[in-house]
C-alpha cells in the first residue's frame, strides 16, 4: 500500500516519515536522515550579530565589494562549528543542523516577523525569547530602513504597495538574492590559493591610466581576494576541529575517520582536491560560502 501523503501541501503523515528516517543505504546514512527529519527548524540570529558589527565598523570607511567581503571573512573566522557524531561531510550555516541565519542586510524581520515565523503551522522556525531580545535591541536598530526590503517598498507607488498588502502579488527577490546558478568544474581543478594568485595578477594588470573602470574592478577583486581568504579560515578552523576531536575520541574507527576528515581540509579549500571526497567537501565548503554571502535561496548547484 501506498504511504499516506497530504498531497495538497506535500507533506508526509508521521506513520510515513518514521518510515521515510528509516530510509538509507548505510546504518550511518539512516542515523544522519533521522537528525535531519526530526531537528525542528529554527532561527540562528549569530551571522546577523557579526554582519551588524562589521557594518558599524566599516560602512562608508571601505567600499562596497570589500565590506560585503569583510562580511564573510568575519563570520567564517567567528561563527559556531558543528561537527556532527555520524559527518564525513563537514559544515553547517549555522550553529547546528536546521539552523537559519538571517539576512537582515535583504530583509530586516520586524518582531511581529519572528513571532509568525515560530508560531504558523507549517513551514515553522522556532524563535527563542533571547532571538527576539537581540532581533529588538541589536539588529533592528541598525537595519530598519537600509534593507533591500525597505528600499523596494519605499520606491513602490501606492497602487502596487496597495496591491501587495492584500496580497495580489507577493515577495520573492525582498528576501533574498538571485539564485539558480551553477558552479561549474572548477570546483574539482582550482584551489581558493590558485583563485589569489588569478586574482593578484589581475589587479598588477589593472589599467589606471586607460581605464575608467579599473578602480571598481580593483575594489571588486581585492573583495574576491578577502572572500577566498574567508573560505580557507573556515577549512582551516574545520581541521583543526577535527584534529581536536580525533584526540579525544575513543572508538578507532571514527578517529580514523575525524583524521581523514583534517587532512581533507587541509587540502581543500585551499588547494584542488586530490580524492572524490576532497571534491564533495570542497563543493559544500564552496556552497556555504556562496549561500551565507548571500542569502540565494540555496539554488547553488555543482
Amino acid at each position: 500500500m501506498a504511504e499516506k501523503v497530504d498531497t495538497s501541501f506535500n507533506i508526509t503523515t508521521p506513520d510515513a516519515l518514521a518510515k521515510d528516517n528509516e530510509r538509507g543505504c548505510t546504518d550511518r546514512i539512516k542515523r544522519l536522515r533521522r537528525i535531519s527529519h526530526s531537528t525542528q527548524p529554527h532561527i540562528d540570529l549569530e551571522r546577523a550579530v557579526i554582519e551588524t558589527e562589521v557594518y558599524k565598523k566599516y560602512e562608508g570607511k571601505v567600499s562596497t565589494p570589500v565590506l560585503r567581503a569583510l562580511v564573510l571573512k568575519e563570520y567564517f573566522s567567528k561563527k559556531t562549528l558543528y561537527l556532527g557524531e555520524d559527518e564525513l561531510i563537514v559544515g553547517e550555516k549555522g550553529r547546528d543542523p536546521q539552523c537559519s541565519p538571517t539576512f537582515p542586510e535583504i530583509c530586516c524581520h520586524t518582531i511581529e516577523d519572528m513571532h509568525i515565523m515560530n508560531d504558523r503551522k507549517l513551514v515553522n522556525f522556532t524563535v527563542t525569547e533571547d532571538d527576539l531580545k537581540t532581533q529588538e535591541d541589536v539588529i533592528i536598530p541598525y537595519w530598519k530602513g537600509r534593507a533591500t526590503r525597505d528600499h523596494i517598498l519605499a520606491n513602490m507607488t501606492q497602487e502596487w504597495r496597495d496591491c501587495y498588502e492584500v496580497g495580489m502579488f507577493t515577495e520573492f527577490m525582498e528576501q533574498r538574492g538571485p539564485g539558480h546558478t551553477a558552479g561549474g568544474k572548477n570546483f574539482y581543478i582550482k584551489g581558493y590559493l590558485d583563485y589569489k594568485k588569478e586574482i593578484a595578477d589581475a589587479i598588477a594588470n589593472l589599467d589606471f591610466y586607460n581605464d575608467p573602470e579599473a578602480l571598481e574592478k580593483q575594489q571588486e577583486l581585492e573583495a574576491m581576494s578577502i572572500d577566498c581568504d574567508a573560505i580557507c579560515i573556515l577549512g582551516k578552523r574545520y581541521h583543526d576541529l577535527a584534529l581536536e576531536k580525533a584526540a579525544e575520541c575513543k572508538d578507532p574507527q571514527r578517529k580514523k575517520e575525524l583524521e581523514m576528515i583534517a587532512h581533507n581540509c587541509e587540502v581543500v579549500p585551499a588547494h584542488k582536491p586530490e580524492t572524490y571526497w576532497q571534491a564533495i567537501q570542497m563543493y559544500w565548503f564552496t556552497h556555504l560560502g556562496v549561500t551565507l554571502e548571500l542569502n540565494p535561496w540555496d539554488a547553488f548547484t555543482p
